[in-house]
């Protein structure tokens, strides 16, 4: 048991993983503070004019799309990195691995 776990400590690959996460952790809390200005960009275009604005419409959810992207990388649900190491829009077309529930 020892071995195993000093061998996973010794892997680069992990280190690596860690290192990534940390720096996608950052990211992910400076994109959710914008997510937050495009929320109230957003219920004030919607009380200036009635409606939501198109353009914000569209920002947030792309917005919200790379933030799950992050989060899943972070839980290990996938290992493909985030934008910018990957395409902007690619979190639509992860393939997430089965689970064993």
């Amino acid at each position: 048991m020892d071995e195993q776990i000093n061998y996973n400590l010794t892997q680069l690959s992990t280190w690596k993983r860690i290192f990534f996460m940390l720096v996608f952790a950052a990211i992910g809390a400076l994109v959710r503070m914008i997510l937050w200005a495009v929320i109230i960009l957003q219920v004030a275009s919607a009380l200036l004019t009635g409606k939501a604005n198109q353009n914000i419409l569209s920002f947030g959810r792309s917005l919200s799309i790379y933030i799950y992207h992050i989060m899943l990388f972070l839980t290990f649900n996938t290992e493909t990195l985030p934008f910018p190491f990957s395409a902007w829009n690619l979190t639509a077309d992860l393939q997430l691995p089965k689970g064993d529930l």
